[in-house]
């Protein structure tokens, strides 16, 4: 059975940074591709991030470009999702979420392409 959970998250201050940990079993994160998607209120889930592991390619959205990162898969199966440079805007519970690679290596963040999701976290930016 495949488990993907979460944790980090919290409130931030304007301009911080923060990380947010994705931990799957029952899977090995390296042969997957792994998105990030983010709901703020009132508004829809968003995808904002993507890595093949197995290509290592990336897809990012505009508005996280240049200061968003998914990291390596650690020891533990791990990836993280790195922030910095905080903005209100960026106030959303986000979502991890694991996906079957395509035969191009290249994601996209879209939510069909994902199968397992975490359960969620909350990102507070304080102004």
């Amino acid at each position: 059975q495949v488990q993907i959970v979460q944790s980090g998250g919290g409130l931030v201050d304007l301009d911080g940074g923060l990380r947010i940990s994705c931990t799957a079993s029952g899977i090995s994160l390296n042969a997957y591709t792994v998105g990030w998607f983010r709901q703020a209120p009132g508004k829809e889930r968003e995808g904002i991030i993507c890595r093949d592991m197995v290509g290592d390619t990336r897809n990012y959205a505009d508005s996280v470009r240049g200061r968003f990162t998914i990291s390596d898969v650690n020891a533990d199966n791990t990836v993280y999702l790195e922030m910095d440079f905080l903005r209100v805007e960026d106030t959303a519970v986000y979502y991890c979420a694991v996906g079957s690679t395509m035969p191009s290596r290249r994601c996209v963040t879209a939510e069909r392409s994902y199968d397992y999701w975490g359960q969620g976290t909350q990102v507070t930016v304080g102004s």
